[in-house]
């Protein structure tokens, strides 16, 4: 079984535990992120989407350009640039890198900060409208054709790009609602999920994969997310994590911001659920890291020494998980380290078993 590695990059260095450095679009940290990733064994990385953040296809554009092979996981909200135009820049990205473009979409849990940009449609029609863009998007990425489109939220005539992707642009998407289950049931390729504990995963792995099935089709990839923190032996690592804590909850952005207010997306409200019961769960999972930021993001760690967070980690994959997108409280720093003593451990496992399952 093969399992992807997903790495996460910024513009500039920021971490949950302190202020940000540097300029707002920092070219220097870009290049060097990107390669700490790419010289360390992961698959892709993923480049957020925010209302006031650099744009993350600009970004993504930039990280390519100083790299070499490593796939790029480009969040993008649809609704902002119409779908035809979305379809030509991923694909004019896509030739130029090689086929290295994937795009997570991101609907948009937060009505405040979609008002940033814009739009005021509700929770429910933001999923409608994502249904029709995500639908011509795959229609614009492979129709030989010009096509017109007439639906409730999209219309054109005649459209007939020119440019088509170097290779079928993967598709990967969030939510944790009903809606969100059965639009990327509908058309996702990758479902991805933020790190609950196993038994809730599981559960959202069965929503989803009913979702698929309804729609007609095959298990979806899944993804899971994560923010490993490692030491040598399991103690060091939960002084680490206590230390790491500290900095959320005084240092950081969110240091008495965040923590006490009520999410509106289902995918923060769930992890906050999770760490109202208990910090701890399974084998390594620690929540208090989600409560201490208001669960903003992805925010749950894997506390332990590299053995152990790879137990943990394959714990998922033993569910139905096949990519894991991992990131650090110290962001370079951690990316390296993860290539040195985490992703071989899992590799190497998961070969074993394939090795083991081949010889029977």
């Amino acid at each position: 079984m093969t399992v992807e590695f997903v790495g996460m990059i910024a513009a500039r260095d920021q971490s949950e535990t302190r202020p940000p450095d540097g300029p707002v679009v920092d070219p220097a940290y870009i290049r060097r992120f990107a390669r700490a990733h790419e010289d360390n064994g992961f698959d892709r990385i993923l480049i957020a989407y925010g209302s006031s953040t650099p744009d993350a296809t600009q970004v993504a554009a930039y990280a390519a350009a100083n790299t070499e092979r490593i796939g790029l996981l480009i969040a993008h909200r649809p609704g902002f640039v119409s779908p035809t135009n979305a379809s030509r820049a991923f694909a004019t990205l896509d030739q130029l890198t090689g086929g290295r473009v994937a795009v997570h979409t991101i609907t948009g849990g937060s009505d405040t900060e979609q008002r940033r940009d814009g739009d005021y449609l509700g929770k429910d029609d933001r999923y409608a409208r994502t249904e029709e863009y995500l639908t011509i998007l795959r229609r614009a990425w492979s129709s030989p054709e010009p096509f017109s489109y007439d639906g409730r939220f999209y219309k054109f005539e005649d459209y007939a790009p020119l440019v088509q992707p170097a290779h079928r642009i993967p598709l990967y998407f969030g939510g944790s609602s009903a809606a969100a289950y059965r639009v990327g049931g509908k058309t996702a390729d990758t479902y991805a999920l933020w790190g609950e504990p196993l038994a809730e995963t599981a559960e959202q792995i069965a929503s989803v994969q009913a979702s698929a099935a309804a729609a007609g089709r095959g298990p979806l990839g899944i993804s899971v997310s994560f923010r490993p923190i490692l030491a040598a032996t399991d103690e060091l690592a939960w002084e680490r994590a206590e230390q790491i804590l500290t900095g959320i909850k005084t240092n950081g952005p969110f240091a008495g911001v965040l923590g006490g207010r009520n999410p509106e997306n289902a995918g923060s409200q769930r992890l906050l659920a999770a760490a109202s019961k208990q910090d701890r769960h399974d084998r390594a999972l620690w929540t208090a890291t989600a409560a201490a930021s208001g669960a903003q993001g992805n925010s749950t760690a894997l506390v332990g020494s590299p053995e152990t967070v790879a137990q943990a980690l394959l714990d998922y994959v033993d569910i139905g998980v096949t990519t894991l997108l991992i990131r650090g409280y110290e962001p370079v720093d951690d990316a390296v380290d993860y290539g040195r003593h985490l992703i071989p451990l899992v590799r190497q496992e998961l070969r074993h078993r394939e090795l083991a399952g081949a010889s029977r």
